[in-house]
């Protein structure tokens, strides 16, 4: 068996066309807001299995204080809450390995907040997807 490497500088978060850097520590977060499947139980003890067709999901990105990208995202945000137009694409893609995370509607659902204290503080955006594709892949 071949050992395999994980490099966190091979993560790459595109939003809008853009490839975000000066990534945090805790680069980023990608999850389903609900669960593919559910189960009940009826009154009679037979269960059923329930196909949830929400695929929704956020992608939660941490940058430095210090990136400039918190600039370009606080821009997509407040022209989308002028406009209500500011859908984008967005993509996180491991390019040593097989996962690759993606939707083609997103948006800012939650502007990073602010803090500031003596070290650079690290800024976490919430990005909400529409339909959002999860591919957990591995390493080569």
């Amino acid at each position: 068996m071949t050992i395999k490497t994980y490099s966190p500088e091979d993560i790459s978060i595109s939003v809008f066309g853009r490839n975000l850097q000066n990534l945090a520590d805790s680069m980023v977060k990608i999850a389903y807001s609900e669960d593919a499947f559910t189960y009940s139980v009826g009154g009679d003890g037979e269960g059923t299995r329930n196909k949830n067709p929400n695929r929704s999901g956020t992608i939660v990105v941490t940058l430095k204080g210090s990136s400039d990208d918190n600039l370009f995202l606080s821009g997509l945000a407040a022209g989308d809450y002028i406009s209500k137009l500011g859908t984008f694409a967005v993509m996180v893609k491991d390019n040593n390995g097989t996962s690759l995370y993606t939707a083609a509607e997103a948006w800012i659902q939650k502007t990073a907040d602010a803090d500031f204290s003596k070290e650079v503080t690290d800024r976490e955006w919430t990005i909400m997807c529409n339909k959002l594709v999860m591919v957990n892949g591995g390493n080569f």
